[in-house]
């Protein structure tokens, strides 16, 4: 399948825990649904453009900066006020971007609205500005490994659960003597728009599709395992 490969920079960026309040929590890279949406807002698609996701990376450290908080109160006033938000410094990404339309033209307006954005593109927050440093379009093929497919130490990365659940890789930190694998999240990836109400009184809430993943590090792929591989030999975290 052909992808649309990125390599991006951001200095500091906030990818919001959306139950996160009082301090605006940061995951540790994009969710897919942060992802996809950049891919919209820069392709200017007006509906919804199915597509798989990977995504890896690494952060340099963390720090908290205050903001001004903007609420309403019962009678629709606003309220001002100091809150905190988490920001990660020095972002490095790799993200895969395969789109369930694989005509040429399809992909080319995608691999064009990143080589010639329309305007400075974000993720994360609207003022999270994103530097690409590459973009180019690579095949990626399940591949049975003839021996273990190593990825940098230092690079993390959104792992499906059916890529452990199948065995295909290995991760986590075990040289410290004490196992520590990763961290477990439910990202979001696309919503639908259900009724709720009734012909008097007609309600919609968006009801959005979750993807079980681990993030982790130290990433493997086992020997004689079929696992995504793109032109450049790393390992794309999406099932195809």
């Amino acid at each position: 399948m052909k992808a649309i490969k990125l390599k991006l920079y951001q200095n500091m960026v906030n990818y919001r825990v959306p139950t996160s309040f009082q301090l605006k929590e940061s995951y540790p890279l994009p969710p897919y649904s942060t992802v996809i949406g950049m891919v919209h807002s820069l392709c200017n698609f007006k509906e919804y453009k199915p597509m798989k996701i990977s995504v890896c990376g690494n952060y340099f450290s963390k720090v908290n900066d205050l903001y001004t908080r903007h609420e309403f109160n019962n009678s629709d006033d606003v309220i001002k006020g100091p809150a905190m938000v988490e920001l990660l410094v020095d972002v490095n990404l790799t993200i895969h971007i395969i789109p369930e339309d694989q005509s040429e033209e399809f992909i080319d307006t995608i691999l064009k609205a990143f080589r010639y954005p329309k305007e400075y593109p974000s993720l994360g927050r609207r003022e999270d500005i994103v530097l690409i440093e590459n973009v180019k379009i690579v095949d990626v093929k399940e591949i049975k490994l003839e021996k273990d497919l190593n990825n940098d130490e230092e690079i993390f990365a959104y792992i499906p659960i059916n890529f452990i659940k199948k065995k295909l890789v290995n991760f986590g930190d075990k040289k410290s003597g004490i196992n520590i694998y990763g961290t477990r999240y439910e990202l979001t990836k696309n919503y639908s728009v259900d009724s709720v109400g009734t012909k008097t009184d007609p309600k919609t809430i968006r009801k959005w599709k979750k993807e079980e993943v681990l993030y982790s590090s130290n990433i493997k792929g086992f020997k004689r395992k079929e696992v995504p591989v793109d032109d450049d030999g790393e390992i794309v975290f999406c099932e195809l």
